[in-house]
């Protein structure tokens, strides 16, 4: 960490922030003496560099920094990094980097508790930032991670309310589960499971507006088709959830 805070060259930089990327998975011991030592500022700065190595490395580090992290340190993560460097993140020129901001917001929206927490503060940045990749031109494994985000907010116990007021994200959802690739299908049928689980509070109304939007109609559709056959059990789980509905 001394070595990456005494401003080396861009090449021991490259390096160095690699290094840490690896020393910062959730089971390192090594990841809170760099928390103490400023890492997450450090890598918030790495973002910002000109150099896409260096802001993948930055991103990256946060990414597994973020993974099964406390909540305080989630919190430092998104105060120091900010929203709108996340934005800039998620319009970057490197597709990678996009994949790792979008990784690490994966990351930061996981655990009931965080999920509900997070999105309490940051809820219009972050639906932002999902629909931002949803409608853009993004390849199929963008859109995956971002569908991937959706279901974690969707498994919130009050987070889940801010996708259910988001009719655009509801109708994007329709489409995403008649895509015709099978990992966006797959990713947006997570997202419908975790919004009609009967089990939980407000189902019977969420099931309701879901139904009249057209996600029943598009489940059922999903499980007809030939070529989703390897869904079609999470689907029938998916269907079983409504009450009264199918």
């Amino acid at each position: 960490m001394q070595l990456l805070n005494d401003s080396p060259g861009t090449e021991l930089l490259t390096v160095g922030s690699s290094t840490l990327c690896n020393l910062l998975l959730e089971f390192s011991p090594a990841k809170e003496p760099m928390l103490d030592q400023g890492a997450v500022e450090m890598l918030c700065n790495l973002t910002k560099r000109p150099e896409a190595a260096l802001r993948l490395n930055g991103i990256w580090a946060l990414m597994n920094m973020a993974f099964q992290a406390e909540q305080k340190v989630k919190q430092r993560i998104l105060c120091c990094l900010g929203t709108e460097q996340m934005f800039r993140l998620l319009g970057d020129s490197d597709t990678r980097v996009i994949m790792k901001t979008l990784g690490l917001l994966r990351n930061l929206l996981s655990t009931r508790q965080h999920i509900d927490a997070i999105m309490s503060e940051y809820s219009s940045q972050v639906m932002q930032a999902v629909i931002v990749v949803l409608e853009g031109s993004y390849p199929a494994e963008v859109k995956e991670q971002a569908l991937c985000i959706l279901g974690n907010i969707g498994d919130g116990e009050r987070a889940r309310d801010f996708i259910m007021a988001n009719e655009d994200v509801l109708r994007k959802l329709v489409d995403y589960l008649a895509h015709p690739e099978s990992k966006l299908q797959e990713a947006a049928l997570f997202v419908a499971s975790n919004l009609v689980r009967c089990s939980e509070a407000g189902a019977a109304a969420r099931q309701a507006r879901l139904a009249d939007l057209g996600v029943l109609r598009a489940l059922k559709l999903l499980g007809a088709r030939q070529d989703a056959a390897h869904l079609h059990d999470k689907v029938k789980t998916a269907l079983a959830q409504f009450n009264g509905l199918t």
